[in-house]
């Protein structure tokens, strides 16, 4: 397998599916976004700065009662130009876009989007049992971003620096459950335990991570922040 290797921090007048962007800072980095014809959707808290012009308005997200439950959004929130808007999120960390061709799927582990272009669907599911040994829950949420209509950008943010790695076929590789950003769909995950004892007759805890299967990419984050899920 080959080693991880750490993506852009940055990114100036980058221009793709009908918006165009930069990557600005190194410590907490800004997302800039000039719109034209073609809407964004984030997470409401994540707003830094608009120009005056830019509507901002709810988008209401499918599924939001089970999404409530869980104590996840209920809501997105969509921006209309012309304009610029700049998005930001409360943690040291690192900022990158994915861009979607038309048909191509990505899962996102939940906690790491940022924003995304009106062209991408987003859906969720949730993976019962995996947060159990992870944050004391019962279950979390993988979300999946879709470019379904046409080509568009998916901006997530990873919590230290973020690392990609392309899995061939059967290739493997095991993550810290709290270390995973994104994956290809084509990428099986599994959660792995390996029981720790102490001596022949001492009793001991036990570890997981979650195994990755290629083929296909995943991104792996430096820094873990614990984030409240489902009890």
């Amino acid at each position: 397998m080959a080693v991880p290797q750490l993506l852009t921090t940055s990114a100036a007048d980058e221009t793709f599916g009908g918006v165009t962007y930069h990557i600005q800072g190194e410590l907490v980095p800004v997302l800039h976004v000039e719109l034209s014809s073609t809407p964004v959707y984030f997470e409401h808290h994540i707003l830094l700065w608009k120009d005056p012009r830019v509507e901002i308005a709810l988008k209401p997200m499918r599924g939001a009662l089970k999404r409530m439950l869980a104590g996840m959004p209920v809501f997105m929130t969509a921006a209309t130009g012309p304009g610029r808007i700049a998005f930001s999120r409360d943690g040291a960390g690192h900022v990158f876009a994915l861009h979607l061709r038309h048909g191509e799927s990505v899962d996102v582990r939940e906690h790491q989007f940022l924003a995304a272009t009106d062209s991408v669907d987003f859906t969720f599911t949730r993976v019962k049992g995996v947060a159990n040994m992870l944050l004391g829950g019962t279950g979390f949420f993988i979300d999946t971003f879709t470019a379904s209509g046409a080509e568009g950008i998916l901006w997530l943010h990873g919590y230290g620096n973020v690392f990609e790695v392309t899995l061939q076929p059967g290739e493997q590789i095991d993550i810290e459950a709290g270390g995973w950003i994104y994956k290809d769909r084509t990428v099986r995950m599994e959660t792995i335990f390996q029981r720790l004892t102490t001596g022949l007759f001492a009793g001991g805890g036990q570890i997981f991570w979650n195994r990755f299967t290629g083929p296909g990419r995943i991104a792996i984050q430096s820094m873990y922040v614990f984030m409240p899920t489902e009890q």
